[in-house]
């Protein structure tokens, strides 16, 4: 029997791509405002291209091309729905123990709300991918790295991470809701299901971390109480968020299944958010 190979757009992708660019119209619509005051700034009668972010629509663009990768709503849907549900938890920890704040000085602001399932579904891809790279070079060199490789470096990684959330937060050790984002990660650092794929996804939110970070804090759209921009905890944040959204969805997953009747062992796999 012929099998088909995975391709890059699928039936889902419009639906996702229609729904990405209905919500950016609805953030400009509804905060029309904020999107006006920056228009002024642009000279349409002269070089108006001198004076458009860039930076900001190519990881528009990027955001916009990883999302529609290989897009399935079984599985999308649910890394929305915990995207929502985990950003909104986070800007209210950040914007209300004041390790952050924005601009318009909302805490936290709802228009900001939306880039974190949109950057959860650009996380997912990324993550495959890298998975699908590792593979590949597995392959080619007939070779297959160990287990305990990921593990050794898995710790190392959050470790190294849990130290430097410490230090970052330590201002604000006397907020209930410091103590409960630093109790969840540590829960979450020292109970993982795969090393492997866990260390991947931090790498992969990280790494898109970065340049949202790097933009958000240069533009001034937020600001962190360090001043820096960005500083390194709040690009490894993004890495470790990441890792507790991907968590999330399997617990979710996991009682969904239960209600539904289906098997323990489909619903506690990493693999229906990681590959596909």
């Amino acid at each position: 029997m012929e099998t088909t190979k995975p391709t890059f757009w699928t039936r889902d992708s419009s639906i996702l791509l229609g729904g990405f660019l209905l919500t950016v119209f609805l953030i400009v619509y509804i905060w029309w405002p904020l999107a006006e005051e920056y228009l002024k700034y642009v000279d349409w009668n002269g070089a108006w291209w001198l004076y458009m972010d860039w930076f900001l629509l190519g990881i528009f663009g990027f955001m916009s091309i990883t999302i529609i990768a290989r897009a399935n709503l079984k599985t999308d849907l649910l890394i929305v729905f915990v995207g929502v549900c985990g950003g909104l938890a986070i800007e209210s920890w950040g914007t209300q123990t004041n390790l952050w704040h924005y601009y318009t000085a909302e805490r936290p602001p709802l228009w900001i709300i939306p880039a974190w399932p949109i950057a959860s579904l650009s996380i997912d891809r990324i993550t495959r991918f890298l998975n699908w790279m590792i593979k590949q070079l597995e392959r080619r060199l007939d070779f297959i790295l160990q287990p305990s490789a990921f593990s050794i470096l898995y710790w190392i990684t959050f470790a190294s991470f849990l130290t430097l959330m410490l230090a970052f937060v330590s201002p604000t050790f006397d907020k209930s809701f410091t103590w409960l984002a630093t109790i969840l990660c540590i829960l979450l650092i020292l109970t993982p299901i795969d090393h492997r794929f866990a260390l991947l996804t931090f790498v992969a939110g990280s790494g898109l971390g970065y340049y949202l970070e790097l933009w958000g804090t240069t533009r001034e759209c937020w600001t962190y109480y360090t001043f820096q921009t960005p500083p390194l905890f709040a690009v490894l944040a993004h890495g470790m968020a990441a890792v507790a959204f991907w968590r999330a969805g399997l617990m979710v997953r996991f009682v969904m299944n239960k209600i539904w009747g289906k098997k323990e062992s489909e619903s506690v796999s990493p693999l229906p958010l990681g590959e596909g």
